[in-house]
């Protein structure tokens, strides 16, 4: 049987300064976690590309296709991300906590339909 890999998109906006950090984030969960990922990472530069990804701001990581951090917008656009933290905080990152839930999240859900 085939090593199980977890499917991460991480799509972001050159505009917007935190996709960097966001980016070294991820990495960092993902190997504190020991998880083995495939990390496509997507550049959105037009509000065409923003519609097809589905895109709502730049940073935006995908978990196995899903947002780490839902949203209910369907505002599509090259524009920069607001997560609200754990503490209520508005922040231009995700939390390594958020990114750390959402691996947890789909590690479980293989693990449960194996």
């Amino acid at each position: 049987m085939a090593e199980w890999v977890m499917k991460v998109r991480f799509l972001y906006s050159e505009d917007c300064p935190s996709h960097e950090e966001a980016l070294r984030r991820l990495r960092a969960v993902l190997d504190e976690e020991r998880v083995p990922a495939d990390i496509e990472i997507v550049q959105v530069n037009t509000f065409e590309e923003a519609e097809r990804e589905h895109f709502t701001g730049s940073p935006t990581i995908l978990v196995d296709g899903l947002d780490i951090c839902p949203t209910s917008t369907s505002q599509y656009a090259p524009a920069c991300r607001a997560y609200v933290l754990e503490d209520g905080r508005v922040s231009p990152l995700p939390s390594d906590e958020m990114i750390r839930k959402a691996i947890r999240a789909s590690k479980e859900n293989i693990k449960n339909t194996r």
